[in-house]
Parts: structure tokens; sequence; C-alpha cells
């Protein structure tokens, strides 16, 4: 029996900073794992240099909103890259333990809490926009969210900022 090996071709190591001078990044999942994506991108971004703007919209506001931004969880339900039955998922108490199960892998790896990340992303220069649709939509004010909130912007302003870059949905 023989097996096949895959060829690879080799590739040279990429700038990004020469090739990519701007991105937007869109977060729109309220949960850890749909947020921490688009936050290590921002983070990412901008230690190589390039600029970004992360854009909170739906329940990705979540991270950006005051009374939320530190108790955000796994979506344990109907998650299959936990790999558990739906079910068990849903059990109480399930997505608090997953969460804390994650929070010890990312504190291995020094990675933030969702708070410090939005304030170091911010600090580095990148924008953090809340969407004025779903700010209207749940009735929210410019006080409830977090200090680092760049704007709350419309759809068209983000497309204006997100101008000659590329944009990252999460």
């Amino acid at each position: 029996m023989t097996t096949a090996t895959l060829d690879r071709p080799t590739v040279a190591p990429v700038d990004a900073a020469q090739t990519i001078g701007k991105v937007s990044i869109i977060v729109s999942k309220g949960s850890l794992e749909g947020i921490y994506p688009g936050l290590i991108m921002a983070n990412g971004a901008r230690m190589e240099g390039i600029d970004a703007n992360v854009f909170f919209t739906f329940f990705g506001m979540d991270a950006i909103v005051k009374q939320h931004h530190d108790r955000i969880k796994v979506a344990t339900v109907g998650n299959p890259g936990l790999h558990i039955a739906t079910w068990l998922g849903g059990v109480p108490g399930m997505s608090a333990f997953v969460t804390r199960m994650m929070q010890k892998e990312m504190d291995k790896l020094d990675i933030p809490p969702i708070p410090e990340f939005i304030e170091m992303i911010a600090d580095s220069g990148a924008g953090i926009y809340a969407c004025k649709a779903s700010v209207d939509m749940f009735k929210l004010k410019r006080e409830d969210f977090v200090e680092h909130v760049t704007d709350i912007i419309t759809v068209g302003d983000f497309y204006g900022l997100a101008a000659g870059g590329h944009i990252i949905f999460t």
C-alpha cells in the first residue's frame, strides 16, 4: 500500500505592512469565540503597523457595552467546535464551565480578558466603533459604552473608514 504525499510550495515570508495598509474588522457575535478572533486580528494588525478599525454590531456590541463586556461566555449550545452534544451544551452551568476552561487556557497564552484587550487595541491607535443601527435597535446610549469607543457610526460611515483597505467579517 502506498500513501500519497502532497508537495507544498515554498512560500517566502511576506511583510504584511507592505501588502496591507488598512484593515476593518466587523464583530457581530456576542460570544467569547465570536469576539476574540476580531480582537486578535485587530491587535495583530496594529502590531504589524497596519491601520485597524473594529466595528461592533448586533450582539458583538456586548464586548464594548459596560454592562456586558466583562461577562462574555462561550456559546455551548449548537457549537460544533466544542465536540459535545447540543443537549449537553444546554445543561445549566455548562457555558460558565466551558468559559472558565477557555479563560484558563487563554491565561496560559497571556491573552488578556476582553475589557483589557479592547483598551490595548484602542491605545495602539485602532478605531473602536459601534453600529448606529444596532445601538438604536437595542436602545443604547453613548454612556452605555466603554470609554474606548471612538464613535457610534452608520454602515456608510464604516465603509468610508474602510475605503482602500480590507474588510474582515468575524
